[in-house]
């Protein structure tokens, strides 16, 4: 029987790719055949025998780094996951955030996906393939006003870039698509329901509660597991995805009302 997924030989980046979803893609792709190099700002200690190189991505230095590992390792790049994201502006609404806090939430979640994309295209276009997965947040379109509105204009940005950038490398070979996860269970969105909930006076399952009101609920009653982000990612990434561009997947347990 012909595996459905194969990406065997496949040469694929995934930012941020030692926790969560993205140690959960990182370890999907090697399963299915592919050399994964991933990437954060300091190697930890479980990961062995894996391919990875230590960056700030949040710099112009670390993106330089990381594109010239992919060259020297990998000898060249045919998927570019970049799942890194994140939030740690203070709870408080739009008074909360200074001219710092807002560089801040962009130099994470928006301007690495644009310095690797920058620097990596060029060979994917050379090559006449490879696809790009920019993983946003439903966020981008459903933003949680007290603590995330930074995080959230900086995903919604990503989003328009994605697409701007579909357009116009799609007739080159290479495709453009969006992952945008809900809620996701793990340690980045324990540790939110954890800072709300300081801030608020309250426990980790009033923090859980904020958190909930604030998206309206999850109708699935339940956050995403990483495992099943990172099944749709390497769907994404595969032949069997290649009519699939310029598009967004929501994954989200039916969170937004019409997605």
């Amino acid at each position: 029987m012909t595996d459905f997924l194969n990406l065997t030989g496949k040469r694929v980046l995934v930012t941020s790719g030692t926790r969560g979803a993205g140690a959960a893609t990182a370890a999907l792709f090697r399963d299915l055949g592919a050399r994964v190099l991933t990437t954060a700002r300091a190697r930890p200690d479980t990961l062995r025998e894996a391919l990875f190189v230590a960056a700030d991505l949040t710099t112009e230095t670390g993106c330089r780094t990381v594109a010239d590992a992919v060259r020297e390792r990998l000898g060249g790049l045919d998927v570019l996951v970049n799942m890194l994201g994140g939030s740690s502006a203070p709870a408080g609404g739009f008074a909360a955030l200074d001219d710092a806090q807002w560089r801040k939430e962009f130099d994470l979640n928006l301007y690495p996906a644009i310095r690797l994309d920058r620097a990596l295209l060029p060979d994917m276009i050379s090559q006449g393939s490879g696809v790009i997965i920019h993983v946003t947040s439903i966020q981008n379109r459903l933003p949680l006003p007290d603590a995330t509105t930074a995080y959230a204009a900086a995903k919604a940005a990503l989003s328009t870039y994605s697409k701007s950038l579909s357009k116009e490398v799609s007739p080159k070979g290479v495709r453009v698509v969006r992952v945008s996860p809900g809620w996701i269970a793990g340690e980045a969105s324990k540790g939110l329901a954890e800072r709300l909930a300081r801030e608020a006076g309250t426990d980790y399952a009033g923090g859980v509660k904020l958190i909930m009101d604030s998206l309206g609920g999850i109708p699935l009653g339940r956050p995403a597991e990483p495992e099943e982000v990172a099944n749709l990612i390497g769907f994404l990434a595969s032949d069997r995805a290649a009519s699939i561009t310029g598009t967004e997947h929501v994954i989200d347990g039916g969170t937004i009302p019409t997605a």
